[in-house]
C-alpha cells in the first residue's frame, strides 16, 4: 500500500495547487492514484476529482473513527493505488479540542508527509523551522519538503545550503508564479464547477510540478510505506431513504462523497436532480436531499424554479423525507435575505428565515444527538461554517442536541415539521460511541 500527505505549516503555503499538479503529474506518468482530502472541506475534493481523473473522498482525522478512515483508504486505494491526501490547515493543526490534525491523519494511515513550505519570507531559517516539524511527534515522518513560492536563483542557494546541512530532503522546488493562484471565496476557494479555465490551470500546475519536483523519488516515498487495512464492512451513516433524490449542482454542490457511497452500499438508489435548471426530484423517490452550497448566489433563480417548487412540495405531501444541510436548510425556509437585503421566498417548507445581511461566522466541529423524532437514530459527528445568521423561525421542533469539540453545550439545532427536517450542521460519521 502506497500514500502520502501533502502538508505545509500553514494554510496559504500552497498545498492545494502542488497537489493538484502532483495529482494529474503522476496520473499523467502512469501512475494508478486515488486522491483524498484531510477534513471537512467540500470545495477541494472537486478539485482533485478533476485533477487525478477520480473519485475524491474525505478523510477526517476528527470528526471519522479511525476504522473508518482505514476502512476508505483501504477500499479507495487498497488494490495498488498510491493514496494522495491534501493535508488542511497546519500539519499540528486540530480541532479546539487539539485532537484531529493532519499529523493524526498521516498516524492512522501510516502516511509520510511532504512538507509545502511557502518560501517568499524565508531563507536559511527555513531549516530551523522544518527541523522542527521532523522532530515534533516521533509517529509522524516528514519525508522531506516541497519548496514553494522561492524568489529567486541566489534565494534557492540559500535555501538548498540550509536544509542540505540540516539532512532534510528537497523532493521539488518552485519558483514564484502568479498564475498558479487560485480565485477565493470565503468559504475557501470558489467552486470548481465555476472556474470556467480549471483544466488549462490543473494542466500548467502538473507541468510545473513535474519540472521542478522529483516525481520518481516522491512515488519512492510513498511505495509500500503506507498501512491503512481495513475492515471490509463498517457501519455507516444509513441512507435517508429507499431511493434518495440528491439536489446537485452549484448551489448544491457540497456532498461528501464517502456518504454516497455507504447510502449506495446499504442498497439505497440515488438520483440527482438540478434545481438550478428548475428540475423536480424524482416523483418515486421516498427521501429528498438538499445539501449545502451558495443558494443566497442564486436566490432569484431559486425563489423563480417553479418545478422545483412544485415538486419539492408535492415530495412533502406525499409524506416523503425531506432533509437540508446548511445551504439546503436555509432553502427550505420561507425566506432567504440576501447581503444587499433582498428578500427571496424560499420553499416554505421549514418556518425559518435566514439572512446574509448581518453577516456572522459560525465554524467549528460539532457532535450532534438526535432528538424523539428526528428520523436519525444515532450520536454523530457533524461541522458547521457558515456566514448567514437565522432571523425568524415559527413554531417547529428541534433536530438535534449538540456540543463543541471541547464537549461543550450548545443550543439545540435544526427544525423539523412533519417528515421535513433540516440544520446548519454537515453531517459526517457516526459517533464513535453509536458504532
Amino acid at each position: 500500500m502506497s500514500g502520502l500527505l501533502i502538508a505545509a505549516p500553514a494554510s496559504g503555503s500552497g498545498k492545494t495547487t502542488v497537489t493538484l499538479g502532483l495529482a494529474r503529474a503522476l496520473a499523467d506518468a502512469g501512475v494508478r492514484l486515488a486522491s483524498g482530502k484531510a477534513g471537512p472541506d467540500y470545495i477541494d475534493p472537486a478539485f482533485h476529482a478533476a485533477a487525478s481523473r477520480g473519485p475524491c473522498l474525505n478523510y477526517d482525522p476528527w470528526a471519522m473513527r479511525p476504522d473508518f478512515l482505514r476502512a476508505n483508504a483501504a477500499s479507495q486505494a487498497g488494490n495498488g493505488e498510491l493514496l494522495l491526501i491534501e493535508a488542511m490547515m497546519g500539519l499540528f493543526d486540530g480541532a479546539a479540542d487539539g485532537s484531529g490534525a493532519p499529523a493524526d491523519l498521516a498516524a492512522t494511515l501510516g502516511l509520510p508527509v511532504v512538507l509545502v513550505v511557502d518560501c517568499s519570507r524565508l531563507s536559511q531559517s527555513v531549516a530551523a523551522m522544518v527541523k522542527g516539524y521532523v522532530d515534533f511527534r516521533a509517529d509522524v515522518r516528514v519525508a522531506g519538503v516541497v519548496l514553494n513560492k522561492v524568489g529567486s536563483r541566489r534565494h534557492e542557494a540559500m535555501l538548498r545550503a540550509a536544509l542540505e546541512a540540516a539532512g532534510i530532503a528537497i523532493l521539488g522546488l518552485i519558483y514564484s508564479d502568479p498564475a498558479l493562484q487560485l480565485p477565493e471565496r470565503h468559504l475557501g476557494l470558489v467552486q470548481a464547477g465555476e472556474h470556467g479555465a480549471l483544466e488549462h490551470f490543473v494542466a500548467r500546475a502538473a507541468e510545473i510540478v513535474a519540472r521542478c519536483c522529483d516525481l520518481d523519488r516522491l512515488a519512492a516515498v510513498a511505495a509500500g510505506q503506507a498501512g491503512f487495512a481495513g475492515a471490509p464492512e463498517i457501519a455507516r451513516l444509513p441512507p435517508l431513504g429507499q431511493h434518495v433524490a440528491i439536489a446537485r449542482d452549484t448551489a448544491f454542490a457540497f456532498v461528501y462523497e464517502h456518504l454516497l457511497t455507504g447510502w449506495k452500499a446499504a442498497g439505497a438508489s440515488l438520483s440527482f436532480f438540478s434545481p438550478l435548471a428548475d428540475e423536480a426530484p424524482e416523483a418515486g423517490a421516498d427521501a429528498v436531499y438538499l445539501p449545502g452550497g451558495y443558494p443566497e448566489l442564486h436566490a432569484g433563480t431559486l425563489a423563480n424554479a417553479g418545478r422545483f417548487r412544485q415538486g419539492m412540495a408535492e415530495a412533502a405531501r406525499r409524506g416523503a423525507r425531506i432533509y437540508g444541510e446548511c445551504g439546503g436548510y436555509m432553502t427550505l425556509g420561507e425566506a432567504l435575505v440576501a447581503a444587499d437585503g433582498s428578500r427571496y421566498g424560499m420553499l416554505g417548507l421549514l418556518p425559518l428565515v435566514t439572512s446574509f445581511a448581518e453577516r456572522r461566522r459560525h465554524l467549528g466541529y460539532r457532535r450532534v444527538t438526535p432528538l424523539a423524532g428526528s428520523g436519525f437514530s444515532a450520536p454523530m459527528t457533524a461541522h458547521e461554517f457558515h456566514y448567514s445568521t437565522v432571523v425568524g423561525e415559527g413554531a417547529a421542533d428541534r433536530l438535534f442536541a449538540v456540543t463543541d469539540a471541547t464537549g461543550l453545550a450548545l443550543p439545540e439545532a435544526g427544525l423539523r415539521r412533519g417528515t421535513v427536517a433540516g440544520s446548519y450542521m454537515h453531517l459526517i460519521d457516526l459517533a464513535p460511541e453509536a458504532a
